[in-house]
C-alpha cells in the first residue's frame, strides 16, 4: 500500500559554516529514513556571496561548490562532490531531494559600473522619492574562477531592475535602474506599492535573455543533481509570468513527479488562492496561514478557540496543494520572519500536520535537531520520532473530527485493511487543566486496548461494544491513541 509521505526541511539557519552539511545529510539518511521521513529539502547548494552565506545571497548558480570564487571552493555546506554523493545516498535509501531555487536576485558582484537610477521610497516602490542620477553599484557578474564552464552568460546592471547600495556615494537605499522599458516587473504582489524589489541586484524577467539563461540554468540543476523537486524562494517577489514559463518548461524535462513547492510568504489565504490560479495550479504552496495560525494558538493560550485551527489555510481549501509546517529558518527567533511557535504548542501543532489526511507535512530541521544562533532551543527528537511513527504506521483512511470545543479538540483516523493495526485517536488540549473526548474508532476495535503513542499518559484505554472510547488528554498537551503493537525505534543522527 502507498504510505504517508513526509519530508524535512534538513537545515536550519545558523548551522555551523564548516563544510560538513552534506557529510551530515548522507549519514543521516538511512536513520530518516527509518523515521518515516522520504523526503528532503536541502538549502540552496550554489555558490553564495561568502563562504558563511546561507545560500540565499547566492553570487554564481553554476558553483556547486567546484570553484575557487569569493574566497572559497566549497558553499558553507561542503563541495559539489560531497553534495552529489549525499543525494546519491539519499536515493539509495529511498528519500526524494528537493533543491532550494533562488531566483529573484544576485549578490557579492565580481565589479561596479555606473549607470542612472531613480531612488523610490522603500515603503511604496511606486514613489519616486529623486531626479534620475548616476550611481555606481554592484552589479557586474563575470564569474572568473568558473571560466564559462557550463554557461558563458554574464550579468551587467541591464539584467537587473533594481539595487540597494550606491558606492560611488556610500549610501544605500532601494534604486530603480532607468532605461528605454525599465521599470519593476508587474506581475507581482502589490505590498510596499510593487514588492519586485526585495534585496542586492533585483533580476529583470521582462528581458527574454535573462528567462532564458534562469531556464537553462533550471535544466542544468535538474540534469546536474539528479534531483526530485524544487523549492522556489521568494516567489512573490518574481514575475508569475516567468514562473509559469518556468514551470511549462521544467515539468516535461523534468521526471514524472517532479515536484515543486513555493515560497509565497502571506498568510492571506485568498492571495495564495489567486497566486494558484494566476500560476495554473501547477506549483504548490507553503501554508504561511496556518503556520500564523499555530504561532497565534501558541501565544494565546487558553484564549485561542482550537476549533476555528484550520480557518483560512491552505490546507483547508486547496489540501492537494498545501505544504504544512510548523516553522522554519525565516521563522526563527531573531530572522527576517520571526514568528517563532512557542515549546509547549509544538507537539500539537506536529500532530495537526502529521496525523491528518489533507496537507503534505514538513517537519523543520531546527524543531528537530534543535537550533542554534543568539537563542538556541534544544530539538524536539523524542516527541517527533513518536509522532512520525504514528503517521507511518497509524494515521490512514476515513477522518472524523471532533472539533466541537474550543479548547479540546480530536479527530479519529479509522485505519485501512491494507495496515493491520493502522487508525489512531488524536485530542488536543490548550487548557489549564486534563480533558477527555469521546469518539468512536470502529465497532470492529472492541476490546483492543489502546495506549497513548506520545507517552504524554501512561494510561491503558479498552475501545467499548459500539466502537466508542473516552480517550483523555493532559492541559497543554496532546495524546495519540492507537493500539501500540510495534516498538518505537529510536534513531540518533
Amino acid at each position: 500500500m502507498k504510505r504517508n509521505h513526509t519530508m524535512m526541511q534538513f537545515f536550519e539557519w545558523h548551522l555551523e559554516a564548516d563544510g560538513s552539511h552534506w557529510d551530515r545529510l548522507r549519514y543521516a539518511a538511512s536513520k530518516l529514513k527509518d523515521t518515516g521521513i522520504d523526503c528532503v529539502w536541502l538549502p540552496p547548494v550554489t555558490k553564495g556571496q561568502s563562504i558563511g552565506d546561507n545560500g540565499y545571497g547566492i553570487y554564481d548558480g553554476y558553483d556547486l561548490g567546484e570553484f575557487d570564487q569569493k574566497g572559497t571552493v566549497r558553499t558553507k555546506y561542503g563541495t559539489k562532490d560531497e553534495l552529489l554523493q549525499a543525494i546519491a545516498t539519499c536515493h539509495n535509501y529511498g528519500l526524494c531531494v528537493y533543491i532550494d531555487l533562488v531566483m529573484n536576485h544576485k549578490a557579492g558582484a565580481d565589479g561596479t559600473e555606473k549607470f542612472e537610477v531613480i531612488e523610490v521610497n522603500p515603503d511604496n516602490r511606486m514613489e519616486d522619492i529623486s531626479e534620475p542620477f548616476e550611481i555606481e553599484g554592484w552589479t557586474t557578474f563575470d564569474f572568473p574562477g568558473r571560466k564559462n564552464q557550463y554557461s558563458d552568460f554574464k550579468w551587467n546592471h541591464t539584467h537587473f531592475n533594481g539595487t540597494d547600495y550606491d558606492a560611488k556615494n556610500d549610501k544605500m537605499g532601494v534604486y530603480r535602474i532607468t532605461g528605454e522599458n525599465k521599470h519593476w516587473n508587474k506581475h507581482v504582489i502589490d505590498e510596499f506599492g510593487n514588492y519586485d524589489y526585495l534585496m542586492f541586484a533585483n533580476i529583470d524577467y521582462s528581458l527574454p535573455e535573462v528567462r532564458q539563461e534562469m531556464i537553462s540554468w533550471g535544466k542544468w540543476m535538474v540534469d546536474t543533481l539528479k534531483c526530485d523537486g524544487f523549492r522556489l524562494d521568494a516567489v512573490k517577489h518574481i514575475d508569475y509570468e516567468f514562473i509559469n514559463e518556468f514551470l511549462k518548461e521544467l515539468i516535461p524535462y523534468t521526471k514524472e513527479h517532479f515536484f515543486m513547492v513555493g515560497e509565497f510568504w502571506k498568510a492571506d489565504v485568498k492571495a495564495c488562492q489567486t497566486y494558484l490560479d494566476q500560476t495554473n495550479h501547477d506549483l504548490n504552496l507553503f501554508d504561511v496561514s496556518l503556520h500564523y495560525k499555530f504561532h497565534e494558538a501558541s501565544k494565546a493560550g487558553t484564549d485561542f478557540d482550537l476549533s476555528t485551527i484550520f480557518d483560512d489555510t491552505l490546507v483547508q481549501t486547496n489540501p492537494a496543494q498545501a505544504v504544512t509546517f510548523v516553522d522554519n529558518h525565516d521563522s526563527q527567533p531573531h530572522e527576517s520572519l520571526e514568528s517563532w511557535v512557542k515549546d509547549w504548542f509544538k507537539p500539537s501543532a506536529y500532530a495537526l500536520i502529521l496525523l491528518r489526511l489533507c496537507g503534505y507535512p514538513c517537519v523543520f530541521y531546527g524543531d528537530y535537531y534543535g537550533i542554534g544562533g543568539p537563542s538556541p532551543v534544544p530539538g524536539k527528537k523524542d516527541i517527533l520520532d513518536r509522532l512520525l511513527y504514528a503517521r507511518y504506521e497509524k494515521a490512514y483512511g476515513e477522518q472524523t473530527d471532533y472539533f466541537d470545543d474550543q479548547n479540546t479538540i480530536g479527530w479519529v483516523r479509522l485505519g485501512v485493511e491494507e495496515l493491520e493495526g493502522s487508525g489512531c485517536a488524536v485530542i488536543i488540549s490548550n487548557g489549564d487543566h486534563n480533558s477527555e473526548k469521546r469518539m468512536f474508532v470502529g465497532e470492529h476495535r472492541a476490546g483492543e486496548t489502546w495506549s497513548d503513542l506520545t507517552y504524554h499518559r501512561d494510561d491503558h484505554i479498552i475501545i467499548e461494544a459500539d466502537g466508542f472510547a473516552t480517550f483523555p488528554v493532559h492541559g497543554k498537551s496532546v495524546s495519540v491513541w492507537a493500539l501500540n503493537d510495534v516498538p518505537l525505534k529510536t534513531t540518533p543522527l
